[in-house]
């Protein structure tokens, strides 16, 4: 059995960009890794809703060559991290943003607060905002 490093992927309005997809995988061209992409549900959005987004970025990061699973999570990122994190399961968090300014994430401070969580490292990607389509 081969080993696989096991990388929990905290992302929602970023997800199925073309930031975090690129960067996942190059982090699989390291060796041997399996994505869980925790995507915290929207406000306001029901979990079918965001049970639906997480299957079509899956989708997309499949047909990338990204090999990921995930989940649903709370709302708020935090909570949805601290029930979600497992040091026995994961070895590496990825934390995906849109950018200073735009980003409810970072004037939380996301990234560190995993980081304080966890205990582990955290890779922060941060993805530009989509254009609004017409």
């Amino acid at each position: 059995m081969t080993w696989k490093t096991c990388v929990l992927v905290v992302a929602n309005q970023t997800a199925d960009s073309d930031e975090l997809i690129s960067r996942l995988r190059a982090r699989s061209e390291r060796g041997p890794t399996q994505f869980t992409l925790l995507l915290p549900g929207l406000p306001g959005t029901s979990s079918e809703g965001s049970k639906e987004r997480l299957a079509l970025v899956l989708e997309r990061m499949q047909a990338a060559g990204v090999e990921a699973d995930g989940v649903v999570g709370d709302s708020n990122p935090l909570t949805a991290v601290r029930e979600t994190w497992d040091p026995g399961k994961y070895d590496e968090i990825v934390v995906s943003t849109l950018p200073t300014g735009a980003s409810k994430w970072l004037q939380i401070d996301l990234p560190r607060s995993v980081q304080r969580i966890t205990g582990v490292q955290v890779e922060h990607v941060v993805a530009a905002p989509r254009p609004a389509h017409a």
